[in-house]
């Protein structure tokens, strides 16, 4: 978007304007339902453009990285597919020049007042289950120098929040200089002026580098809040997955969190339905989730994906079956954050105000990233409190998955 603007176009991203004649779509192709979100999207400009609508339609990303051929024969509305590193090529069949000098210049799609910072791309980890790695290659991270610029020119724009994103965070710096060094990244991000939270998303939990505990529990603007992505619980099917991990293992890092890092938040990612999941594996996932009480959780039907090593084995578990594996994890866990909510009501917290929305602001937590975690909500026609900025609320109610206050 940035490179484009520099050019003279003029670029939005999801914009509601009727009048744009060029659409680009950035696809997802990681799991079933994100490629069909993406073909969907492709489907509904290709109408648009065979009613006139639409001059121009390009698609990019990692559908089109991993499907390019199999897409231009069935959708013969795209006039050019690009994959996940041809931002030059999509540029020139635009009329428009790369610079170089602006990698790295950004136009936000999220609001103003937080964005999402990647610290590497690609993924080295031989999970089963995964295509990212055939996606996006090798994993490569970025020197912590052009990190700490790029966040310090998003906090000049007015970012107050950075949610550090990864394929894999925990494997932070080991390509560039030897060892993990995502701590020594959260000093230098923490230490800029004008960035108030700092969040992690994606941590692997095999080898993950305890030094960034210390870090969290000593730096006030670093959240106390990690996304730790389990999958499952049951050793064979960890080994099956080629997590690289146990369950005793996962557990003595959850331990090591809390206790290292006292109130934080904890949110992790599971699947449900891998190949050969039985019944006792599943309910010793949902006794797990019991027990483990994480603050944040979701869970995922398995995608047989090919060229993946998962994809070898049959996928045995019928989609309906998979379906309620997750929905009785979730009923847990509706359960345990109603619990953890209802301990909030009479307590102050610090809000972050995402939004308002009819009649209603909408915040968060340091224990919430936007967009999947919990929300708080405070009636706006008693209220005045500014969009971006941050607002001391007083908890007066808990819902399942959100609270409801006033200012204090």
């Amino acid at each position: 978007m940035a490179q484009l603007r520099e050019n003279r176009f003029t670029v939005e991203h999801e914009t509601d304007c009727t009048d744009a004649s060029v659409v680009i779509v950035n696809t997802c192709g990681f799991i079933e339902a994100a490629k069909k979100e993406s073909i969907d999207a492709i489907l509904r400009f290709g109408e648009a453009k065979k009613r006139g609508l639409v001059d121009k339609l390009i698609v990019t990303g990692c559908l089109s990285e991993r499907y390019k051929a199999e897409l231009a024969a069935d959708i013969p509305e795209v006039d050019a597919f690009f994959g996940t590193k041809d931002l030059p090529a999509l540029l020139k069949e635009l009329g428009a020049d790369f610079r170089r000098e602006l990698v790295g210049e950004r136009l936000l799609a999220t609001p103003r007042h937080y964005a999402y910072l990647k610290i590497s791309e690609g993924c080295d980890r031989p999970c089963s289950f995964c295509a990212i790695p055939r996606i996006r290659g090798r994993h490569v991270s970025r020197s912590i120098p052009e990190l700490a610029a790029e966040a310090a020119r998003l906090a000049a724009g007015g970012v107050r929040e950075l949610v550090l994103i990864a394929q894999d965070s925990t494997y932070y710096g080991l390509d560039l200089y030897g060892k993990r060094r995502l701590a020594d990244l959260l000093k230098a991000l923490s230490d800029l002026p004008g960035i108030d939270w700092i969040r992690v998303h994606y941590a692997f939990p095999a080898g993950f580098p305890r030094d960034v505990l210390d870090v969290m529990r000593a730096r006030a603007n670093i959240c106390k809040y990690l996304d730790l992505p389990v999958q499952h619980v049951s050793d064979r099917i960890l080994a099956s997955m080629r997590r690289g991990t146990t369950r005793a293992k996962t557990e003595a890092l959850i331990a090591a969190i809390r206790d290292r890092v006292p109130g934080v938040a904890l949110r992790t990612t599971l699947i449900a339905g891998y190949p050969g999941e039985t019944r006792a594996e599943h309910e010793e996932m949902v006794d797990w989730v019991s027990r483990m009480r994480f603050e944040r959780l979701g869970i995922f039907s398995y995608s047989h994906e090919e060229n993946t090593r998962a994809y070898r084995l049959p996928d045995d578990v019928p989609a309906r079956e998979k379906k309620r594996r997750c929905e009785a994890v979730m009923a847990v866990q509706r359960g345990i954050s109603l619990s953890l909510n209802q301990a909030k009501v009479g307590k102050t917290l610090k809000v972050l105000i995402d939004a308002k929305e009819g009649g209603t602001f909408i915040g968060r937590t340091e224990h919430d990233s936007p967009e999947v975690d919990n929300e708080v909500l405070v009636d706006a026609r008693r209220s005045s409190l500014r969009i971006g900025g941050f607002a001391d609320i007083k908890v007066t109610a808990a819902e399942e998955y959100d609270l409801i206050g006033v200012p204090a």
